[in-house]
């Protein structure tokens, strides 16, 4: 959504992937990007490819060292972060510490969050792609980051507003903010 690039989104049960999805993708995992007669997962290999597929605007800094950077931060986003956010979405006992734990990851990185505009760089970048949806679910997920956490709220509400990131949600995310500031 952020490159402005029409698409369509199946949403699949992880419980419940459908055939076609085992068929394409051993893993029957999400994201499954389907281009003509290539077939991607993993969402660092889609995000990379759709970035050079079409480089307008390009979401990967230009020099090495600065994608490297960018590469070693969205592992750890995927490992540290996202890892999280799946215990706590399983529910149960082990979500309360990882509640916390994701807390910790967040307010640990609220430097990187005052250094420029966006995460880890002076443009909008695939890690902003990465962060953005877990800062919109913090509340859904029960995560609150209080006054120390500002600086990461301030810059999730700045890119909530952008056209991009209102493109890429289901209606199902949109719900999330929305009942939850209903209560």
């Amino acid at each position: 959504a952020a490159k402005g690039v029409s698409y369509e989104r199946v949403l699949v049960d992880p419980a419940k992937p459908p055939e076609d999805l085992v068929d394409l993708n051993p893993y029957a995992s999400t994201p499954t990007l389907v281009d003509r007669d290539l077939t991607l997962f993993d969402a660092s290999v889609v995000c990379e490819y759709l970035d050079e597929r079409y480089p307008h605007p390009p979401l990967m800094p230009i020099d090495p060292q600065s994608r490297a950077r960018l590469r070693v931060a969205a592992v750890r986003i995927e490992k540290d972060w996202l890892t999280e956010v799946d215990i706590i979405r399983a529910g149960g006992r082990p979500a309360d510490a990882a509640r916390k734990r994701l807390r910790g990851h967040l307010l640990s990185s609220v430097p990187l969050f005052k250094a420029a505009k966006f995460f880890l760089n002076p443009e909008m970048s695939l890690a902003d792609c990465l962060v953005a949806p877990v800062i919109w679910r913090l509340p859904w997920l029960g995560v609150e980051l209080g006054r120390e956490g500002k600086p990461v709220i301030d810059y999730g509400e700045r890119l909530f507003h952008s056209q991009g990131f209102a493109r890429s949600m289901t209606d199902q995310e949109k719900a999330m903010r929305q009942v939850h500031e209903q209560e």
